[in-house]
């Protein structure tokens, strides 16, 4: 599952993350991250579902960063699609695939939020959310 972990200023110098690492265990991968005056966000993915995953978000939340779930990070507009793959081979993952049906496929689980896509796609049928 993808977050989106927004520290406040006066928590964007302690180590929210390593310690939920630490005491989940689990192996987060950090997929963006932007630093403000104001304000820290980190889009993460998280290998987790049902209770580890909720364990998990409460850490965050109990450490006073604010949690948004990220069901998907970019979504196809099939009817705009013309499955010409410009997609396809600028995703540095293999998360776009074009299938010999000429249908094109998005595993979002493999996706890394790049947008790459979005600006490869020559009719805009890509965008991100």
């Amino acid at each position: 599952m993808k977050l989106r972990l927004v520290y406040p200023h006066e928590k964007v110098s302690v180590p929210v993350l390593s310690e939920v690492v630490h005491k989940t265990g689990l192996l987060v991968n950090i997929l963006e991250a932007k630093v403000t005056a104001k304000t820290g966000e980190v889009v993460v993915d998280v290998p987790a579902r049902g209770k580890q995953l909720q364990d998990a978000i409460s850490l965050f939340e109990a450490a006073g960063v604010n949690v948004e779930k990220i069901p998907t990070a970019v979504s196809i507009d099939y009817n705009r699609c013309t499955s010409c793959g410009a997609c396809v081979s600028p995703c540095p993952v293999g998360a776009i695939r074009l299938h010999v049906d000429w249908t094109v496929e998005l595993d979002e689980e493999k996706c890394i939020r790049c947008l790459i896509c979005v600006d490869a796609c020559p009719v805009r049928a890509i965008r991100s959310l």
